[in-house]
């Protein structure tokens, strides 16, 4: 057999092969997209049902054969919810609860970080550790022994007992430890050279340079404070201090114990809008952050 005959079957064959191996791509590549597609019809339908339901009417909505098109657009669902429901009033106590809790819950995580990142005490490992495993425990065993501090304290059914008992995550501080530990020692090194206090070199070098993490904590801070439900419905169940979770609770029954659901549904898209909006147009920055926060430790 000649060389060249050799040569044409070697080629042939890398030809057959590399063939294969665009077929399998290609089939797996497909496989993968159609999963996607999938799966992401099943996680948006919920939100494509209590949009369409929001703008039905009620009879339509309990209707034995569910429509998947409202027949006629009920836009007016919006506005009748918005007065119904007081969603001002529950939008700026909401609003109010997650700035304040943000705000000292940033200022909290921001000293406790720096102090496990960079300053030396004894017993730091050891605290830090015990801290962590708290993270083991289930927040729903808290609630109790909170509900029974803040009612010994007369908090209930005031803003404090909203703020006050979330204001330290154990989660944040190890997020943001982690990102300092990043920046190198010998800044703090030269910074302490050159005179500057640690707090100063705290608020003009280490926050700048963890800034998309802080803003990462402040998103998922105030995203937790809108979401909070279980809690407000314990401590916060007047008018004055209703949140949006469970100021809808019970917005919408009539006299008969009958619920108005198309408003409803109507309303939970209102109070939903925001976070649709927060993670459409700052996804980056929560991506961001917690994938710095990753790298040492």
């Amino acid at each position: 057999m000649s060389d060249h005959t050799i040569r044409t079957m070697r080629s042939r064959d890398m030809g057959k092969a590399t063939s294969k191996q665009h077929f399998t791509k290609g089939f797996a590549l497909v496989g993968t997209y159609l999963f996607l597609c999938v799966m992401a019809v099943i996680v948006l339908f919920p939100f494509y049902w209590m949009l369409i339901s929001s703008v039905k009417s009620l009879a339509e909505y309990r209707l034995s054969k569910p429509t998947f098109w409202p027949q006629v657009l009920l836009l007016s669902n919006y506005a009748e919810a918005f007065t119904t429901a007081s969603l001002g009033r529950l939008f700026f106590n909401t609003a109010y609860v997650g700035i304040i809790s943000t705000i000292l819950s940033l200022f909290i995580t921001i000293i406790t970080a720096f102090a496990f990142a960079r300053l030396q005490f004894k017993g730091k490992e050891l605290l830090f550790a015990g801290l962590l495993a708290t993270m083991m425990i289930p927040g729903e065993l808290f609630t109790i022994t909170n509900y029974i501090t803040v009612s010994t304290f007369g908090w209930t059914n005031t803003f404090t007992a909203l703020i006050v008992p979330f204001l330290v995550s154990v989660f944040y501080i190890y997020l943001l430890r982690q990102n300092f530990l990043q920046i190198p020692n010998e800044l703090y090194l030269a910074a302490k050279v050159d005179g500057t206090s640690d707090w100063k070199y705290l608020w003009k070098v280490m926050v700048p340079l963890a800034l998309p993490t802080l803003i990462s904590i402040t998103i998922l801070k105030m995203m937790g404070a809108w979401n909070s439900y279980i809690w407000p419905r314990l401590v916060a169940n007047d008018e004055a201090h209703r949140l949006v979770t469970n100021g809808l609770r019970n917005a919408f029954k009539d006299t008969s114990g009958e619920v108005n659901y198309p408003v409803q549904m109507a309303a939970v898209a209102l109070v939903s809008a925001p976070l649709f909006l927060v993670f459409i147009f700052l996804r980056k920055y929560i991506m961001a952050g917690v994938s710095r926060s990753g790298i040492k430790g």
